[in-house]
């Protein structure tokens, strides 16, 4: 996608978006992406799914189906 780490983007699902900034990990494999959910500038878990296992009762917050699109401008809030 011709991203740079720092660079802005657009995470989306059916469910909601987010934007954040791209940091590169080698440990995530090629066609993934990995967000952290402890972090309120990037509320990962309104993109996830909150349906329940109906075994283990836990919530689907690991993975779904995302898109990724650049943020071609981004500017912080005034202070």
């Amino acid at each position: 996608m011709g991203l740079a780490p720092g660079d802005w983007v657009r995470v989306g699902t059916r469910r909601a978006a987010i934007s954040l900034r791209v940091r590169l990990d080698r440990n995530v494999p090629p066609g993934s992406l990995f967000i952290p959910f402890c972090f309120s500038e990037a509320p990962a878990n309104f993109l996830t799914n909150p349906q329940l296992d109906p075994i283990g009762k836990i919530p689907e917050f690991k993975f779904c189906a995302a898109r990724i699109e650049p943020v071609k401008q981004f500017s912080d809030a005034a202070e």
